[in-house]
Parts: structure tokens; sequence; C-alpha cells
């Protein structure tokens, strides 16, 4: 139903350390890396990008910045796939809509650096899916 209205962005993983993940997710997906990772305090995360060749879809890998990371928790349970994000025109408004379906709020639209200060919004579906809603 997201798709309907934004296009899939990125997909998440979450990573202990980004420099020693990177080699090994351009291996496995032909991805290519800028070399650029960014510490953003707010979202209290370090992030880097990877670009699939042939596709607008982007791999994304996230550590925890600080053991107060909501990541943190995440990552000592292994790690892993972590969210999907879409970018989406009217982000209230996209929220509102997702609450509507049920799904939960967890982080409200918030700066990322990352993304050129443009806002994200996280949620939970009901299927227990991270949702990352990104500002268009």
């Amino acid at each position: 139903m997201i798709s309907a209205n934004g296009e899939l962005h990125h997909i998440g993983f979450v990573v202990a350390d980004i420099e020693q993940a990177i080699t090994g997710f351009k291996r496995s997906t032909l991805a290519e890396w800028n070399g650029r990772i960014w510490d953003d305090p707010q979202q209290q995360a370090r992030v880097a990008f990877l670009y699939v060749r042939g596709s607008p879809v982007q791999l994304e890998l996230v550590a925890p910045l600080g053991e107060d990371s909501p990541v943190a928790q995440f990552l000592e349970r292994g790690g892993g796939l972590h969210h999907l994000c879409y970018e989406v025109a009217g982000l209230e408004a996209r929220v509102a809509e997702m609450r509507a379906l049920g799904n939960l709020i967890v982080g409200p639209p918030t700066p990322a650096i990352a993304f050129e200060n443009r806002r994200v919004a996280w949620l939970i579906t009901r299927e227990k899916l991270l949702i990352e809603l990104l500002e268009k």
C-alpha cells in the first residue's frame, strides 16, 4: 500500500561496524560505495549507503552511535535486515494515513543528516515491519 504513493528508497541493515561490514555487502550485492559515512546524533546512528547497479533502491548500513542508540538493542539480537524506507510527498499526511491503518508511530518527523535534513518518520506495521518514511 505504501508504494502506491511513495517509492522504495532504501533497505536498512543494522551492522556492528560499517567499515568492517562494507566489503562483504559490496561483494554479495555487487553494489558500490562512495566512501561516505554520516554520524547522525539526532538518529543516534552512523549510516552509509551502497548503490546497487541498475536499481534506484539503495542499501543502508546502520551502526549504533553510542550505547543508547535505538539500533543497539537490535544489534544485540544479531542485527541484519532492519527496515524499509519509502520516499513520500506530504510526510504528515502519509504518517496520518499510516496511523489510520493501525500502524504505530515510533519516531515522529525528525531531520536526518544523511538526507540533507529532510525529515524522516518511523512506524511499525501490524506485521511488525519497521517502516521509515522519508520526506521528498
